[in-house]
């Protein structure tokens, strides 16, 4: 099938509602606003500010969880208190509802019965409390993934610590300290992200709406403490109702920016992590396509 992803080059916090409202989508009852809400020291992560028209407009509460990632890379977000501290520091809970969906246990646990790696999902046992789904994805490099959009929301964002380190070790370990020790094979782990993600959009299946925002391209993560700055000029965003889509798209414009100076050691940090295998593999899984149309408003 063809997925229809609508794409605007113009980056304000105003378009974002608008892009959403152009999906037809009108999401039910109490919603989850997953997005990346910053590592400390970050630069590059989309700010409140920029996402507060849209969550007000579905009335969301921002959904996070902890990392897996623990002291070694110098990150706060692996306990839940320092997370919290980090949260109201970057300004989310003074203008949201904020939901840290596993600081409390125990996690849930979604089987993933046709998972090509994983067998089941450990999530944050909060992601019970929400009717539908909403999920704002920067769109940029990543250190191990070598892309973050929709996917790795769905994925490592909506995963429990636990989950996390599931999905980093190729289902060996839900130990954070042993997940790192065993790291799983490229394909392997690119191949678990899709796992974890095809559980999350089985949930709420009709439910569920993907806006990607393709600024401050970086070639790493939000979830980093000392990220490069970007290299890539803004490319705009793009909103879907298959993470698939929205993700491959996303990987085309980039591709498409021949003239960005930028855009080869953009695309090195997604060819050398073998970044398209994740999407490659959502799709093989049958909960998005590859194939979709470019719709520009």
């Amino acid at each position: 099938m063809t997925a229809k992803v609508f794409f605007s080059k113009e980056l304000t916090p105003e378009k974002v509602v608008e892009m959403y409202k152009t999906l037809g989508i009108d999401l039910p009852g109490k919603v989850a606003v997953k997005l990346h809400s910053g590592e400390k020291g970050n630069q590059n992560f989309l700010r409140p500010e920029f996402w507060k028209p849209m969550i007000n407009e579905v009335k969301g509460t921002v959904v996070e969880c902890n990392t897996a990632y623990g002291d070694a890379f110098g990150g706060v977000r692996d306990h839940t208190a320092s997370h919290r501290k980090l949260i109201e520091y970057h300004g989310w809970s003074k203008n949201f509802t904020v939901d840290l969906m596993d600081a409390e246990g125990p996690d849930i646990i979604w089987e993933i019965p046709n998972g090509k790696v994983l067998k089941e999902n450990h999530l944050g046992k909060n992601i019970l409390n929400y009717d539908s789904m909403l999920v704002l994805a920067h769109f940029k490099g990543h250190p191990m993934g070598g892309y973050g959009g929709a996917l790795k929301q769905l994925s490592i964002g909506c995963a429990s610590a636990a989950g996390k380190a599931l999905i980093h070790s190729g289902g060996v370990s839900n130990d954070n300290i042993e997940a790192w020790n065993k790291h799983a094979e490229q394909d392997r782990f690119c191949e678990a992200m899709a796992d974890a993600a095809s559980s999350v959009v089985q949930h709420f299946e009709g439910k569920i709406a993907f806006i990607n925002v393709m600024k401050n391209l970086s070639v790493d993560c939000d979830c980093c403490v000392v990220a490069e700055d970007p290299c890539m000029k803004d490319i705009g965003m793009l909103a879907s109702l298959d993470p698939v889509a929205i993700d491959q798209a996303c990987i085309d414009l980039i591709y498409a920016a021949k003239d960005d100076p930028g855009q080869a050691h953009f695309l090195e940090r997604v060819e050398s992590r073998h970044g398209v295998h994740t999407i490659e593999a959502a799709a093989e899984l049958g909960f998005g396509s590859r194939t979709y149309e470019l719709v520009e408003i």
